[in-house]
């Protein structure tokens, strides 16, 4: 399984790593409307089974692709159907006072991913050891693209096995899921801070693994 390249423009310096959410009293926007009203259709669904089709239909393919980016395509039915079974059965446990739909979604699908864990590592180094394709005349330039890309895949999938189990679920949600800093922390169940401290040592292993090679296709002079 390929890593994605997404883990990797993250590590780059100067590069975004995910937006932080800040919230203000006096400020409402599109996306607190959006959560409020998840949790709204969410709470009625326990009363109204069918309200929960809703919620279906709006996260599954989110949630298919990120297992798919981690797991591949084949574990992503399975892990996704069931993660949406655990929550329309759990459905009357969620505090929309206190949660947000998505993020509680998220952290079902990782619990679930975590019993993959070894296949996920071993994928991963297994592509850190693939060779490298040897250019072959009248084709140099091709070649090179292929041998660059598969250089980064090989550096990064040695990076993404080096991290640990704690900052790589947290590097995972924030570059494949696009989860807000406050949504990794409650679709994890810990502290904002330790986002961003699990975050930043993840950011560190890949870019030290990286060095000077951009994932982008150019050159990272730092």
């Amino acid at each position: 399984m390929t890593p994605d390249i997404a883990l990797a423009t993250l590590a780059l310096p100067g590069r975004p790593m995910a937006p932080r959410t800040v919230r203000t009293t006096a400020s409402t926007t599109a996306s607190d409307v959006g959560a409020d009203e998840d949790g709204r259709i969410l709470e009625s669904s326990v009363r109204e089974p069918d309200r929960f089709t809703v919620i279906f239909d709006r996260y599954f393919p989110q949630v298919h692709s990120y297992v798919a980016r981690r797991l591949g395509t084949d574990l992503a039915d399975d892990l996704s159907s069931e993660t949406f079974l655990i929550a329309f059965r759990q459905r009357d446990r969620f505090d929309r006072r206190s949660g947000v739909v998505r993020a509680w979604l998220y952290g079902i699908a990782t619990n679930l991913i975590r019993r993959h864990r070894r296949d996920e590592l071993r994928a991963w180094r297994a592509t850190a050891k693939l060779p490298l394709p040897v250019p072959a005349a009248g084709h140099e330039e091709r070649v090179t693209a292929q041998v660059t890309a598969q250089a980064t895949n090989r550096r990064l999938a040695a990076a993404l096995a080096k991290v640990s189990a704690k900052d790589r679920e947290v590097l995972m949600l924030v570059a494949l899921g696009e989860l807000t800093y406050d949504e990794v922390a409650a679709a994890l169940g810990i502290k904002y801070g330790t986002v961003c401290s699990r975050l930043s040592r993840a950011r560190r292993i890949v870019r030290e693994s990286l060095g000077n090679l951009d994932p982008t296709g150019g050159t990272d002079h730092g």
